[in-house]
């Protein structure tokens, strides 16, 4: 039986649109559903589902077989199939919505199945002002830090940032001390694509792919490469300071997302479908959508990142930047409020949460898991520049590097052992566990 069904509406219907339908906050919902069966009997929920809502006949895509994928989840007469992940994205009439949500409350095949909704890049547009504080990077080794407060061991490390030979960022997670570096470990940035050509990155590429119907992997936005470039930028960039955490990683650029820096789920799941079969051992996905006060988290992105982890790869998604402290907090954004997802939060350059970054204001699976920096984050650039970016969507990509270093670190660790170590390996802030959940991303 599902497990969780989205129905806001009694009738289990969203509301019908030809274009897209907004219900504030951005909340819009594009009419289709993204379905998960279960992969011992997969075929039986498509029977239940082609049987009594008369879904559009399915695609299969399988392994790194994406092909013209992009299209297929575009079309209205076609519900796409990944059986990798046993998940689809449902194309199916607005009369026949009701039949799709109670046929799957009744067929065990079916683990869940929810209406589709948009996406977003997690970049701060809002003017931004800057802390009154800076602190140094405090972490040293634990004997050290057993020893000596916080303040005498920020006093130890010295007065100010200097960025002169790695961004801000870098100095406070340690990654520049760090022995390690990611060499050949596989990390996929779902985004809205990536600067093929930048200098900096051109050499780190493992693959890319647009999910993104009539758009090229190319990124026009900048937000996707910029993200890139913080995963796998390189320890000798063409211009100024070192800036990318793991700088011998493997990149896996997916654009789900659109020029314009949204997407709907199905091109997210597409993405993490393709990630999965390249065996990539991280997703980063800067994106999310807003939720409200007392929303449980999507059982279908839930679902995912466990079957993702039993796969090998584990799931890291950006907080969101909702929030506008100190007057209000937001809540973690979905996918990141899953429980089997690492939510992340941002940190300026005084170490405390970033007036934006959303906090634990919902249960079962929206605390935040690690705070990392995301305040004015310098990094590569579409053309071949570079640009200073914040938002949780910057944070995010620290952590991914990171979970690089420590696969290298830990070849024999699966992805279900990362997050500990990630979290153990954390520096304790002062500030409360519902904004900075373990503390501050540190570099192995």
């Amino acid at each position: 039986m599902a497990d969780h069904l989205m129905d806001s509406y009694g009738s289990g219907e969203p509301p019908s649109r030809p274009n897209g339908t907004v219900l504030g906050d951005e909340s819009e919902y594009t009419g289709r559903y993204v379905v998960l069966f279960d992969p011992s009997s997969q075929e039986e929920g498509i029977s239940a589902l082609s049987s009594a809502a008369g879904i559009a006949p399915l695609e299969r895509v399988a392994g790194a077989e994406a092909g013209n994928v992009a299209e297929l989840l575009q079309r209205p007469d076609v519900s796409v199939l990944f059986q990798d992940l046993s998940a689809a994205v449902v194309e199916v009439r607005p009369e026949q919505r009701h039949a799709l949500v109670t046929t799957a409350e009744a067929e065990p095949s079916i683990v869940t199945a929810e209406p589709e909704r948009m996406v977003y890049a997690l970049p701060v547009t809002t003017p931004q002002q800057a802390p009154t504080a800076f602190f140094p990077a405090f972490r040293s080794d634990d004997d050290v830090i057993a020893r000596h407060t916080r303040a005498e061991t920020a006093a130890a490390q010295g007065p100010s940032w200097n960025e002169d030979g790695c961004t801000w960022g870098l100095q406070a997670i340690r990654a520049q001390l760090s022995h390690v570096t990611g060499d050949g470990v596989k990390v996929a940035v779902l985004d809205t694509g990536v600067d093929t050509d930048h200098p900096d990155l051109a050499g780190r590429l493992e693959a890319a792919k647009s999910f993104v119907p009539g758009e090229t992997v190319e990124d026009v936005h900048g937000h996707g490469t910029h993200c890139a470039g913080t995963v796998a930028g390189p320890v000798h960039p063409q211009k100024g300071p070192r800036y990318g955490v793991a700088p011998e990683a493997r990149i896996l650029a997916a654009k789900v997302l659109s020029n314009a820096g949204k997407g709907p789920d199905g091109q997210i799941l597409a993405g993490m479908a393709w990630a999965v079969s390249h065996e990539a051992r991280v997703i980063s996905m800067s994106l999310g959508a807003r939720v409200r006060p007392g929303e449980i988290f999507p059982q279908t992105y839930e679902t995912l990142a466990v079957r993702a982890l039993a796969l090998g790869t584990l799931i890291v998604a950006a907080a969101g930047n909702d929030s506008r402290r100190p007057v209000r907090t937001e809540p973690v954004n979905r996918p990141a409020n899953c429980p089997s997802i690492l939510s992340v939060a941002a940190l300026d350059n005084a170490l405390t949460p970033a007036y934006f970054s959303n906090t634990a204001v919902n249960d079962q699976g929206g605390e935040i898991n690690i705070a990392a920096p995301g305040w004015q984050v310098r990094s590569a650039a579409p053309g071949g520049g570079y640009q200073v970016m914040s938002g949780t969507s910057m944070a995010t990509p620290h952590v991914a590097g990171v979970v690089a270093l420590l696969t290298q670190a830990h070849a024999d660790a699966s992805a279900a052992d990362l997050p500990a170590a990630l979290i153990a390996g954390a520096y304790p802030l002062g500030q409360p566990a519902v904004d900075v959940g373990a503390g501050l991303l540190q570099a192995p």
